[in-house]
């Protein structure tokens, strides 16, 4: 989950039931972590709705109107309605245990406090109490960590952390006193453990992993995910600390360097649909490893056209077609005379230009807190509209595509485009006929089948189906970024190698 890490997004997601699965360090000396889950439901649709909202406002807030893409927060899109994987941890002498979250794309850990009594969603999950714990150490410095679908906060404390049978000493963690979301009301976990780096941790504090490694407790500073697919055979899957397990994977491992810390951050070459080149990502792309997020989150310029492909169905947007409709056939010509794409929706009066590419007017006034908000958005949706349309209709000439097929498609394009960070349905008797989907990453393919990347909700003849992807739009420098949560970790088994700052991919087993 980053997120946004922290990306991380409410969309459609399984829910998890952990069951005390702790496996402690085996002869190898690796420290094992078992998880379980349980099938997505109608109920687990419903409250994630219930946050959606919230989200695509966090979304909007931290993704659009920021001027500078550096400053994006990507824990703040971050929604854990999306979490599939939990693990379970103690805190204290003795140990008082929480279900929690492992997750890459943050990097604190929190659970309920016992001084929790505000906020309803303490009173149903597991409650740290200082008093019962002899190793417990008082911190009191406050602190908030800001999520897409909510926020919680609450003070600092110190005590030992136990995770897989290792012992962290004097472990700085939060212990929330307010929960306001329904998020945390409804979910199945008890709190967040951040495997993400120190930059982007709260209030400075050491994130447990590297408390794991300062103490010496694992063999080698890597950690490792294996999420088992196969939701029929109990297994949840595993949690590596100290190295990876053989029996998880196939192959060798494609390793890409960190290229900046704080989220397990790399680039990425193109995104391919059915083989062909979707164009967005020939320059590269940021991506996030992260296993707090569910879903698969990038560009709605490409969560349009995978819609499109899969036949799922989104949300209309108006904004879109009157972009077509009013400056489809100036975009073209634009592109035909070869004129700069980055300058195109600035040209034609939707954009400004800030010297690389095109960026929403209402980012220029978003610092008049006078200006109209309604106004402001829409504009930015404009904006974001041409910009994909430049990119679509670039994709389709390189096709030899006619001017006529070229709008025809990209009004159909308009038809597929998904919610923010919401879910799109497809049909479940369509999946064996929907194409793949690959990413670049290291100079190699790594392709998602229908099968792998659609979720699907119940069974038999009331099944649902819901597409692994959704949308995130993250402007540069810090974007386009993608994220890989879980539906792309599940397949691929990931490598965090902390020593040599790069993650690595290899078909799981």
């Amino acid at each position: 989950m980053v997120t946004g890490r922290g990306l991380l997004p409410a969309v459609v997601l399984l829910s998890i039931l952990l069951l005390p699965s702790i496996l402690l360090a085996s002869a190898d000396g690796l420290v094992r972590i078992g998880l379980k889950k349980k099938p997505l439901d109608e109920n687990d649709r419903f409250a994630a709705r219930l946050v959606q909202d919230g989200r695509r406002s966090i979304s909007r807030k931290h993704g659009f109107r920021l001027k500078n893409g550096e400053d994006v927060d990507i824990i703040s899109l971050k929604n854990y309605m999306n979490a599939q994987y939990f693990g379970e941890v103690g805190i204290g002498s003795p140990s008082q245990k929480f279900t929690v979250i492992f997750d890459t794309g943050s990097s604190n850990l929190w659970v309920p406090s016992s001084k929790c009594y505000f906020s309803i969603a303490c009173f149903f999950h597991s409650r740290y109490k200082s008093t019962r714990s002899s190793s417990y150490q008082k911190n009191g410095k406050s602190a908030a960590i800001h999520y897409g679908s909510g926020s919680i906060s609450g003070f600092f404390s110190q005590d030992h952390v136990t995770v897989g049978g290792l012992v962290v000493k004097s472990q700085d963690f939060i212990e929330a006193t307010r929960e306001p979301s329904a998020t945390f009301l409804v979910a199945k976990f008890d709190g967040i453990l951040g495997l993400g780096f120190k930059e982007i941790s709260v209030g400075k504090a050491v994130p447990v992993w590297y408390n794991m490694v300062k103490q010496g407790l694992v063999k080698e500073p890597v950690f490792s995910f294996w999420f088992n697919r196969h939701a029929d055979e109990g297994e949840g899957g595993e949690i590596v600390f100290g190295g990876v397990d053989p029996n998880h994977y196939k192959g060798e491992h494609t390793y890409v360097p960190v290229t900046q810390k704080g989220y397990w951050q790399f680039n990425m070459g193109d995104v391919l649909i059915g083989g062909e080149s979707t164009g967005f990502c020939d320059g590269g792309c940021a991506a996030i490893a992260d296993s707090g997020t569910s879903l698969i989150a990038g560009p709605t310029t490409i969560i349009a056209e995978i819609n499109q492909k899969i036949g799922a169905s989104g949300v209309v947007s108006q904004e879109c077609k009157a972009v077509v409709a009013q400056y489809g056939q100036q975009i073209l010509k634009m592109l035909l005379l070869e004129t700069e794409p980055a300058k195109i929706c600035s040209q034609i009066g939707l954009c400004t230009f800030d010297g690389t590419r095109g960026v929403s007017i209402d980012i220029e006034s978003v610092v008049n807190e006078n200006a109209d908000a309604s106004s402001g958005v829409q504009t930015n949706s404009m904006c974001g509209v041409c910009e994909m349309s430049v990119v679509w209709m670039q994709n389709q000439l390189r096709q030899n595509q006619t001017q006529e097929q070229v709008l025809n498609y990209i009004n159909g394009l308009c038809e597929r485009l998904p919610s923010p960070m919401g879910e799109s349905s497809v049909d479940c008797a369509a999946i064996s006929s929907m194409p793949g989907v690959s990413f670049t990453i290291g100079n190699k393919t790594f392709e998602l089948t229908a099968e792998q990347y659609i979720l699907k909700v119940g069974e038999g003849a009331a099944a649902q189906c819901i597409s692994g992807f959704t949308a995130l739009d993250v402007p540069p420098p810090r974007g386009p970024l993608w994220i890989l949560g879980d539906v792309f970790m599940g397949v691929y088994h990931t490598v965090f190698d902390y020593r040599n700052l790069r993650v690595g991919f290899a078909e799981a087993a």
